[in-house]
């Protein structure tokens, strides 16, 4: 889930924990804070980085590109959580890269306004920062979704540092975990791999729920859920564990305990390292196995 109520909570865990010191509660708002240094890999790839911007039938998307210097490799489409394109989207993406990934991260709100939407400060802890983030993600909807899948897909396709007889793998963060669904409905025969960690209202009772869409993919997937949302929504777990049974496709979800919503990011104000780094690894076994 990804509403005011997850937000309220996310407030009030950090106010009740013992690890943050005033300062750095203070200094952390959600998604516009510092960013925690992630760690490399010892066998990390050189990586180069631009920033491009994809065609849509809606207009320009500024995005985020970043693949190994030499080669063509699987790639990655990351969908990110309701601050958008930012420092921290893109440290994880040049991450991912360096394990042998070309990986391109869209800025959601393109329609509006180029990345980063938000300026440093904007924070749930405040009723405009509030007003301002759910506005931007009330603009998104099931068709954009689908289209700004179409123009990702079709612009990792014609790049030469993407394998195109590999199989492509999707993330999404809170808001992006509907995204990854849709993408792996919309590709079945491209999207090998699908992973979401803490994803928003991926099972509702409308019709155009996300998890409806799972008899159309044909990917394997993660669901890295966090521990509260398990908490005002117990069965979405069961749902998606049914759904993907009748499906015949494998799913890892699984509920990571003490990580709150929005615990993946490095620069949000509940980043989890421990647990983040678990759903990390997670995500590239997954892709390991998957993106052949």
């Amino acid at each position: 889930m990804c509403d005011d109520n997850v937000f309220e909570d996310m407030i009030n865990h950090l106010r009740q924990s013992s690890e943050l010191t005033r300062r750095r509660f203070g200094a952390l708002t959600f998604g516009a804070g510092l960013t925690m240094a992630l760690p490399r890999a010892a066998n990390a790839l050189d990586v180069t980085e631009s920033d491009v911007e994809i065609k849509t039938s809606d207009g320009i998307a500024d995005a985020y590109f970043v693949h190994p210097s030499k080669g063509s490799f699987a790639g990655v489409i990351i969908w990110t959580d309701a601050f958008g394109l930012r420092a921290a989207f893109k440290q994880m993406g040049k991450r991912l890269a360096e394990e042998g990934y070309s990986v391109l991260i869209p800025n959601p709100y393109y329609r509006t306004r180029k990345a980063p939407v938000f300026p440093q400060g904007t924070s749930f802890q405040t009723e405009e920062g509030r007003k301002q983030i759910m506005a931007a993600m009330s603009s998104l909807t099931a068709d954009t979704q689908i289209t700004d899948a179409k123009a990702c897909v079709a612009f990792m396709d014609n790049q030469a540092s993407v394998n195109k007889k590999l199989k492509m793998g999707t993330a999404g963060y809170c808001m992006g975990g509907p995204f990854t669904l849709r993408t792996a409905a919309t590709f079945p025969d491209r999207i090998g791999a699908a992973a979401s960690f803490h994803g928003a209202n991926l099972v509702t009772d409308k019709t155009d729920s996300p998890h409806l869409l799972i008899p159309k993919i044909k990917a394997n997937y993660l669901f890295a859920i966090a521990e509260n949302d398990d908490v005002k929504q117990p069965d979405a777990k069961d749902v998606l564990r049914t759904s993907f049974a009748n499906a015949k496709l494998n799913a890892e979800i699984e509920v990571y305990n003490g990580a709150q919503h929005g615990w993946c990011p490095p620069d949000a104000a509940v980043y989890n390292e421990t647990q983040a780094e678990k759903a990390w690894s997670r995500m590239l076994s997954l892709f390991k196995k998957s993106l052949i």
